[in-house]
């Protein structure tokens, strides 16, 4: 059995659409085709994670026109909010749910039912792939899922050529839609209170999630007086994201929630260390240099005092910006590609088809 009928959000394929999820899925697709497997992509349309009766009996339709017995790998985004439509397809399918977030993490944010579904999804699959150990431990926390049933697949990074630091290092560079939970608001308020320092900001991501909150953010920089050094260009893929990195010197992230942060290991796949909020599986995706160095400052979430310090700290410092380089570099040779990423998901998969 080698067919897998992947179950995806539609536009995960779109360039204007950039997001770790959707680089995860289309990147495994490639990767398990490469090692034999025939993977049919089946988009679902539909503003997933939000629910509708369009989007649910979309899917109702793609999932019926699956054979019985086989393999179907369905993103949690859709899974774990529509268990209604695939669990009863569950006994005649074998199947895996790819987490890539955990809907039901944050109580507070999520509607009562949230849970519920997503513990009705986890709990019918035959497999959940997380793509952190954080996001593994989290779920066996919050579902009492028995362990064996959840496996982890970090995100590989592709290679990248060394960027080229600055000798002052205040090019600063945010890879991130821009948004709440990306914490551009604490990023805002840190980088105000270090407004007499020389650095400049590019804040490369999606500007259509929240077009209130975009504003608001963009009102804020001409109010302060940072409108010629916080600039927000949209996103960016490809080339033009390889030059992002290329002249930056470092990551900032000071997102509120992060399963991983791939964005992270693409900046140390460049040797530029990072400076991030302490958030979900952070600490997993920055890991350690040599001697157990980190490559970058940790800072608590939602603190922009703290994260201010650190920026200080990172542009004040020469002897700190050297060794988080050195620690960046070394961190780089220890990263894993896609192969590694497929490899551990085939492993699931031929488990789960025999």
């Amino acid at each position: 059995m080698t067919a897998v009928h992947f179950v995806v959000p539609e536009g995960v394929d779109d360039p204007r659409r950039p997001s770790g999820g959707n680089t995860y899925d289309r990147e495994v697709c490639r990767a398990l085709s490469s090692i034999g497997w025939s993977m049919r992509k089946c988009p679902v349309p539909g503003a997933w994670p939000r629910r509708d009766a369009a989007s649910l009996a979309a899917l109702a339709e793609v999932v019926q026109r699956i054979p019985d017995d086989a393999i179907m790998l369905v993103d949690g985004l859709i899974a774990s909010t529509a268990p209604e439509v695939l669990v009863p397809h569950a006994r005649r399918l074998r199947f895996v749910v790819l987490v890539h977030m955990l809907l039901g993490h944050r109580a507070g944010d999520a509607p009562g039912d949230t849970r519920t579904r997503e513990l009705s999804a986890l709990s019918a699959g035959d497999a959940v792939v997380t793509t952190s150990a954080w996001t593994q431990r989290r779920a066996l926390e919050l579902y009492s899922l028995p362990a064996d049933l959840v496996h982890v697949a970090e995100p590989g990074v592709e290679a990248a050529e060394l960027a080229t630091p600055t000798g002052t290092g205040g090019a600063l560079l945010c890879v991130a839609a821009v948004s709440f939970d990306k914490g551009h608001d604490v990023l805002l308020d840190a980088l105000e209170m270090i407004s007499e320092l020389s650095w400049d900001c590019v804040c490369v991501g999606s500007l259509d999630g929240d077009v209130v909150f975009v504003e608001d953010a963009r009102r804020r920089i001409l109010d302060s007086g940072l409108g010629h050094r916080v600039h927000f260009p949209g996103p960016r893929t490809g080339a033009d994201l390889d030059r992002s990195y290329a002249a930056a010197d470092v990551i900032v992230s000071a997102s509120r929630a992060e399963t991983y942060g791939m964005v992270l290991t693409e900046a140390l796949a460049r040797g530029l260390p990072v400076v991030a909020a302490d958030v979900g599986g952070v600490r997993e995706a920055i890991g350690y240099g040599a001697a157990r160095i980190r490559p970058g400052l940790l800072v608590p979430p939602e603190d922009p005092t703290a994260l201010a310090a650190a920026l200080r700290g990172w542009l004040g410092d020469a002897g700190l910006r050297g060794r988080l380089r050195q620690a960046a570099r070394e961190r780089r040779g220890d990263l894993s590609g896609w192969s590694r990423t497929a490899s551990i998901l085939s492993d699931v998969l031929a488990a789960v088809g025999q």
